[in-house]
């Protein structure tokens, strides 16, 4: 699925697969998960294991993902990357830092959130914009604004070392002419950080049971 929403020069790799193949994970990566549930660590290592698939279309030999602050994937040198897993579904995207700034995905099942958890993820501007009824049906929005909060703090977070808080991003999602189930969609920030944009572009789709979403970030051409 993420295939759908990322630009050529990004590879990427998914499965629905629940388990990793036997043996896919580094030592180093093992250490990493070594007292997590069984579910962690399965979902840890079915994510890995796609990693190294967009690796190999980069032409990169296979080479474990460690993590940094707040989880962040450490990525090999000269490449950005992002990595997403949810019950059913495993995806992870690679690109070479020379074209691409900073990627981010995110997967969620096409569910509604708690309650509590809409209320604390979504502005009121958010919350209006979604109740008017324009909005298609096939679509659970509070599932979709979080998961594109997810993917554009993806991006964010690698180039800042800031936190961003979900009522520091105003999300506008637009639907794509004749579908009800794909589209883009605009983040305005109101946080600001030296070189980094505050309008983030997007794009979402649902497929499988998923809401899936990606923001890009190209690296600047002088002009």
């Amino acid at each position: 699925m993420i295939e759908r929403l990322l630009p050529a020069n990004v590879a990427c790799a998914d499965t629905h697969e629940v388990d990793a193949p036997p043996g896919s994970l580094y030592p180093e990566e093992a250490r990493l998960v070594a007292t997590s549930v069984d579910k962690r660590r399965h979902e840890f290592a079915a994510v890995r294991a796609c990693a190294r698939r967009a690796m190999g279309d980069l032409g990169l030999p296979p080479a474990p993902v460690l993590r940094g602050h707040r989880g962040m994937p450490l990525w090999p040198e000269g490449t950005v990357g992002s990595m997403t897993h949810c019950d059913g579904y495993r995806a992870a995207a690679l690109a070479w830092s020379s074209e691409i700034r900073a990627v981010g995905i995110d997967a969620e099942p096409n569910e509604p959130l708690p309650p509590d958890v809409w209320e604390m993820i979504s502005l009121p501007s958010e919350r209006a914009r979604l109740s008017t009824g324009a909005y298609g049906r096939a679509v659970h929005w509070d599932r979709l604004l979080f998961s594109a909060k997810e993917s554009v703090f993806k991006t964010w977070y690698p180039l800042t070392r800031t936190e961003l808080d979900f009522d520091e991003a105003d999300v506008s999602f637009h639907a794509r002419p004749g579908s009800a189930i794909e589209g883009t969609f605009t983040a305005e920030l109101s946080l600001t950080a030296p070189g980094m944009p505050t309008s983030y572009e997007g794009r979402w789709l649902i497929a499988d049971g998923f809401a899936v979403t990606a923001v890009v970030l190209p690296v600047k051409r002088a002009a």
